[in-house]
């Protein structure tokens, strides 16, 4: 399969939602749609999302974000088993909407697992996959670091021992509307969205979540995501701040973000993109050499030669899987029925997870409208900023913790990218270049710049949980931690 020179990033594979149009089966399609709009008569709004954190707007925190009454949802959206789920699971899960606009119907669909050891004095984590328009329940909880995998059958589950929720509580939301299940009474609010109101409808949605489950009100609370979410996390973050100053009070206890292989800006990220694939063997010595010589990575004005020579390079790279360059491509005809391997991930896992989520009797033990689920959906995306390095800088300023992890073979948001993009910041090098360890291996490496830490994961690609469940365990066990324990540095 060739790809052009906007296809970007993305997850993984997505199926067909009516009511939403189609999308093609590797996923690409999404951004690639956003991307390409950039250049059209009606382009994203796409200036910088913030310059500065202003807390002098007239839209003060208020009960005007609490929609309705919370009481006795909590134990309305409690799970008594998934169908198929494996014996022995010592942990609470809910799952359920949360309105987030009474007036046009929209609500957000969300899936949460207690931890089974002290839930009550673990820290809460949220996660968010990207797209824009991908499901982080059939990406993040059903293929990455949820508590489940899906076995080849479509039917039963199995225990993944190395979930998150082992070191968090953790909440997986579909956002935007018209994501997964989540929706919208209101037609228009799935062609016309973006990042705005996505930040927005994310930060309802946890002022009403929290209402729901007043446990975790005080909290400490951590947003991380993937993708796209390069772009939804960090714009979250910024709001709850806002939020919080302008209330003189601490409305949601935020602590830190981790974004992996993130999206952060569209030109350095493309300049990565090609200094991935050569310094991979993925390119020719004279396609590197003619995108460097022809293309404007400063200013993203390619001309006409350069779209030639990325193009070329896109082609060259022929039918693997960008997402992880040493992963086996999902062949259909190879399924096999036995059971699922954490430490293997299988390429076809989005055939499994589609048929289980799409089972009726899951839509209602998850609490979720009967749907036509898919992985993900095409949403008119109306305002995207080209970068989202000013949001970042801002998040480093405000002393919250701020890491970019990176699965070393993906190529699709490589690793080259996240570190240009950090050294477009210009900042100084705290502590320096060194591998992390995971059961006595290098796990990666790490570097602490002043406000942020860039970890590689080695051996993971894209949704790094999917290729190194151990390891990204590792690595987000430090991260709540603050730092990679002393006896593995």
């Amino acid at each position: 399969m060739k790809f052009t020179i906007t296809c970007f990033l993305l997850l993984l594979s997505c199926y067909h939602l009516s009511f939403l149009g189609p999308c093609n089966g590797n996923q690409i399609n999404n951004l690639e749609k956003l991307i390409k709009s950039r250049k059209s008569e009606s382009p994203p709004r796409g200036e910088s999302w913030s310059t500065e954190l202003d807390f002098n707007e007239e839209n003060d925190f208020s009960p005007q974000y609490i929609i309705g009454s919370q009481e006795g949802l909590m134990e309305a959206d409690k799970i008594e088993t998934l169908p198929g789920q494996p014996k022995g699971v010592d942990f609470d899960q809910y799952a359920g909407y949360v309105t987030v606009d009474a007036k046009a119907g929209r609500a957000l669909f969300y899936y949460f697992v207690e931890s089974p050891h002290n839930s009550s004095t673990k820290p809460l984590v949220l996660w968010l996959n990207g797209g824009p328009g991908c499901s982080s329940i059939g990406f993040g909880a059903m293929e990455e670091l949820g508590p489940f995998r899906v076995n080849t059958n479509g039917k039963t589950l199995y225990r993944n021992k190395y979930a998150w929720n082992n070191v968090a509580n953790v909440i997986f939301l579909e956002s935007p509307a018209g994501v997964g299940f989540s929706y919208s009474n209101r037609s228009s609010d799935y062609s016309d969205v973006g990042d705005k109101m996505t930040a927005e409808d994310n930060y309802i949605f946890l002022v009403n979540w929290l209402e729901r489950y007043p446990q975790y009100k005080r909290r400490a609370f951590y947003i991380t995501g993937e993708s796209y979410a390069g772009h939804y996390v960090p714009q979250l973050a910024y709001t709850i701040l806002a939020k919080n100053q302008k209330a003189k009070q601490t409305i949601i206890n935020l602590k830190g973000i981790a974004i992996g292989n993130a999206w952060i800006d569209d030109n350095i990220g493309t300049k990565g993109i090609y200094e991935y694939y050569w310094t991979h063997a993925l390119n020719s010595d004279e396609t590197h050499a003619g995108i460097n010589k022809y293309c404007d990575f400063v200013t993203g004005n390619y001309s006409s030669i350069c779209q030639q020579y990325q193009s070329q390079g896109e082609s060259e790279i022929g039918n693997i899987n960008v997402y992880d360059i040493y992963a086996p491509l999902c062949n259909t005809l190879a399924i096999s029925s036995g059971s699922g391997s954490v430490e293997n991930f299988d390429p076809c896992s989005d055939e499994y997870v589609g048929s289980y989520l799409n089972l009726a009797e899951v839509q209602v033990a998850l609490h979720a409208n009967p749907t036509q689920w898919a992985g993900c959906t095409s949403v008119g995306w109306r305002d995207s900023p080209t970068t989202i390095l000013p949001t970042i800088k801002q998040l480093m300023a405000s002393g919250i913790r701020v890491w970019i992890y990176s699965g070393d073979t993906d190529a699709r948001v490589p690793v080259t990218s996240s570190r240009f993009s950090i050294n477009a910041l210009k900042i100084p090098v705290e502590k320096a270049w060194r591998p992390w360890y995971s059961r006595s291996e290098v796990g990666g490496f790490v570097v602490d710049y002043r406000g942020v830490t860039l970890v590689t994961v080695r051996g993971a690609g894209h949704t790094v949980p999917s290729y190194q469940p151990e390891r990204a365990f590792t690595m987000i066990s430090s991260f709540i931690r603050g730092k990679f324990a002393s006896s593995e540095e």
